[in-house]
């Protein structure tokens, strides 16, 4: 007679098929969240589905941990929405809500970001708004709003008091926030008669109907277009009539210590008029970074789900993010060599800047994802091996037979790979620092 009473092992498998590596509710959660544009659908997986799991995975984790978690999605990953869902889900867990007044007050680092918060927290009651402004706030959730909404002063307030279903005046009233002084108290009476000085913000003076050519070039000459809003409005700017010779002048005066490389990379996507411009904008802000020592190969997945947008309003894509820091890599390794994986594995030649990624993107056909082979095919015991993917693979992957590193670009639930791979779950401005960090440490 059969037994029935057997502990049955539910296998894990990625999307694909491969077999994959589960994980427990901490790592799933930090996985799930590290490269989330909440709701928004991915190439495996859709918006809902990511969301609904962090929600579920938040009661399961130590508080201390979730407060942490969503701190560093705030201020390492630079995400804005996903931490504050973690936020959400810990008022609603008894054991989590005495840390929510100082996690809120800590990753709302825009005034809109308290607006778009008590949206999140109110999206699931059926009707219209009034009926769902009746949903009772916590005290945590409260206090945690209050605090920060005195960190903003009124040009900040100005430019992020905008239409919508809950307004920064919903906010005030909500959380009867007390002002620090008589300046701050004349601010928000300001606010709430809506008599605040609109700020000289790029948003703002583009928007008021003035002449978009004059526009941009006075905030050139002023310097009040800031290092990334340069990248993102040169279609604009050259739609615009803006001369070209004063666009590149911009680029070669811009500050670069803080915009990483993928970023460059995406703007030439849609500037392609300007790209020695930006590959030496971006070649100088990888000028003095620290070095990675020893020898080290690069594998960059270009299968099919790297070719998908960042998020739905970006224009980067998934593999941008890769060779960004293919790129990076090229520049601060001691010893490099890069690789390409999808159906096949390829070497790429020894390139730098834009034409190190022509090269990846160029490499081969982006098909199929068979990380297992390639990590087979190119790991050595004696050499770092860093593998840029979304953890996606048709084949098993092999434990590294050295120092291995798995970053991954994105919020899929289950990974792959066996044995001792380090995991970096989330695609950040500090990826190989970390990686430089930990290994000095050691």
């Amino acid at each position: 007679m059969a037994k029935l009473n057997i502990f049955k092992r539910r296998k894990a498998k990625t999307h694909e098929g491969a077999p994959a590596r589960e994980f427990g509710p901490e790592q799933l959660l930090r996985r799930s969240i590290m490269n989330c544009m909440l709701w928004e659908d991915e190439f495996y997986e859709d918006g809902v589905t990511i969301a609904d799991r962090i929600q579920a995975l938040v009661p399961k984790v130590a508080p201390e941990t979730v407060a942490q978690i969503a701190i560093d999605a705030r201020e390492k990953s630079k995400l804005r929405h996903a931490p504050l869902l973690l936020v959400r889900a810990m008022a609603a867990s008894e054991k989590h809500r005495p840390l929510v007044a100082s996690t809120l007050e800590r990753v709302i680092q825009r005034p809109d970001e308290m607006t778009e918060f008590l949206a999140i927290y109110w999206s699931d009651v059926i009707g219209p708004l009034q009926q769902r402004k009746k949903r009772p706030v916590p005290a945590q959730v409260k206090k945690g709003l209050a605090k920060a909404f005195a960190k903003f002063d009124a040009y900040q307030l100005a430019k992020y008091d905008r239409d919508g279903p809950v307004s920064l005046r919903d906010v005030l009233f909500l959380t009867h926030a007390k002002p620090a002084n008589a300046e701050q108290e004349k601010i928000w009476k300001q606010l709430v008669d809506g008599t605040l000085a609109s700020p000289d913000t790029w948003e703002v003076s583009l928007s008021s109907g003035a002449d978009k050519k004059e526009t941009f070039e006075r905030l050139i000459a002023e310097k009040k277009l800031g290092s990334l809003a340069l990248l993102r409005n040169l279609r604009g700017m050259l739609t615009a009539g803006v001369a070209k010779r004063t666009i590149a002048g911009a680029l070669d005066d811009m500050r670069t210590d803080r915009v990483l490389p993928y970023r460059y990379i995406a703007a030439a996507r849609y500037a392609p008029d300007f790209e020695p411009e930006l590959e030496k904008a971006m070649l100088r802000s990888l000028e003095g970074h620290p070095k990675i020592e020893g020898a080290t190969r690069i594998l960059v997945d270009i299968s099919a789900s790297m070719d998908a947008a960042m998020s739905a309003r970006s224009e980067m894509l998934r593999v941008d993010a890769a060779c960004g820091l293919a790129v990076l890599a090229r520049e601060i390794c001691d010893d490099v060599e890069i690789f390409t994986f999808s159906n096949e594995v390829k070497k790429v030649p020894p390139r730098r800047g834009f034409a190190l990624r022509d090269a990846i993107v160029q490499s081969q056909p982006h098909m199929n994802t068979y990380l297992g082979k390639a990590v087979q095919e190119i790991d050595q015991k004696d050499v770092r091996l860093i593998v840029f993917t979304d953890e996606q693979s048709h084949d098993a992957v092999p434990a590294p037979k050295g120092e291995g590193y798995m970053i991954n670009v994105a919020s899929n639930r289950n990974g792959v790979g066996i044995g001792d791979w380090t995991r970096v779950d989330g695609f950040s401005e500090s990826v190989i620092d970390w990686i430089i960090a930990g290994e000095k440490e050691e």
